[in-house]
């Protein structure tokens, strides 16, 4: 299983707080993954579909709990994915109508295509209908990879109320355009452990955070290793140059003829040649500081790039 079929098979299973929160989530689930069909006036067909088997039998016992409604299974194969589809079909039936106004699908002026604020009048209804959005269209990527979220909404008034109601619990998501539709989307390890703890999926979160800290611990021992490595290549090619530099003045003026301190050095950088200044310094009798073994190259440059200059 994905860890997006994990999820939703965890919240799935989460009991409602009140007496609410099932109306809220199967409103949210028949939103987003429900085709609704008129064959005349008052007569309607409802369809929902999904691949996980869990949210099909809640959709299917929500139905049946709430308003006592006549549901038709149907199991399909995805052809693209060699994975089974679940369709629930609501035939048309006397009651239909009256579940839809209920479950704000239909209003006054007919198809509602923003949130039902009477859904969401409660704190836990709220995060109910947020765990049906997810059940329905939501997405996350494997946590040892990238990390991504995203949950698909057909309409724009809709995806704005869902941002909106998510801002108002810190977490801060965004709103693309996708063809059809609107994506809402986070990008943050741990603003989507976030969201999995606030819709109830506890297992998942904590699975979540275990694959953040070890990714960023990972990335932590990389950049160490990355910034060692180059310092390391960084040293090792001030050290060749110094080698050069050093070849040019004893060629020029003889060991014998340049001063104490340098040929000092120059004898430590020879017979050391990977070491750095620092460990240069400490090699040296008596012991130098780094910036003293610094200046011992910055002479060495000067006097090599004033070779260069008179033969020029």
């Amino acid at each position: 299983m994905s860890f997006t079929s994990d999820v939703k098979d965890e919240l799935s299973h989460i009991e409602p707080v009140c007496s609410h929160c099932d109306k809220a989530t199967l409103a949210a689930l028949v939103r987003v993954e429900g085709s609704l069909m008129l064959s005349g006036k008052g007569r309607y067909r409802l369809e929902i579909d999904t691949e996980i088997p869990s949210v099909a039998r809640l959709v299917i016992k929500l139905i049946h709990n709430l308003y006592r409604l006549h549901t038709e299974l149907t199991v399909r194969r995805n052809v693209l994915h060699k994975t089974p589809n679940y369709l629930i079909t609501v035939p048309c039936q006397p009651k239909l109508e009256g579940a839809l106004l209920d479950l704000g699908v239909l209003g006054d002026a007919g198809f509602v295509t923003g949130l039902p604020t009477k859904l969401v009048g409660k704190d836990c209804c709220t995060i109910a209908y947020l765990r049906g959005i997810f059940l329905g269209s939501g997405f996350i990527a494997d946590p040892r990879g990238d990390f991504h979220f995203e949950m698909t909404i057909e309409y724009e008034d809709l995806a704005n109320d869902i941002v909106a109601l998510l801002e108002e619990r810190g977490i801060h998501a965004r709103i693309m355009p996708r063809r059809n539709s609107f994506l809402i989307y986070i990008k943050s390890g741990s603003v989507i452990t976030e969201f999995l703890a606030l819709v109830g999926a506890h297992r998942s979160a904590l699975y979540m955070e275990n694959a953040r800290v070890v990714k960023s611990v990972r990335n932590d021992v990389n950049r160490r290793v990355n910034a060692e490595l180059a310092n390391q290549a960084k040293a090792s090619a001030a050290s060749v140059q110094q080698m050069v530099n050093i070849r040019k003045v004893v060629d020029h003026y003889g060991m014998d003829n340049i001063p104490p301190a340098l040929q000092s050095f120059i004898r430590l950088r020879v017979e050391n040649p990977d070491d750095s200044l620092k460990e240069l310094g400490e090699k040296a009798d008596p012991p130098l500081s780094k910036s003293a073994i610094a200046h011992r190259v910055r002479r060495i440059e000067e006097m090599a790039a004033e070779i260069g200059k008179e033969n020029e």
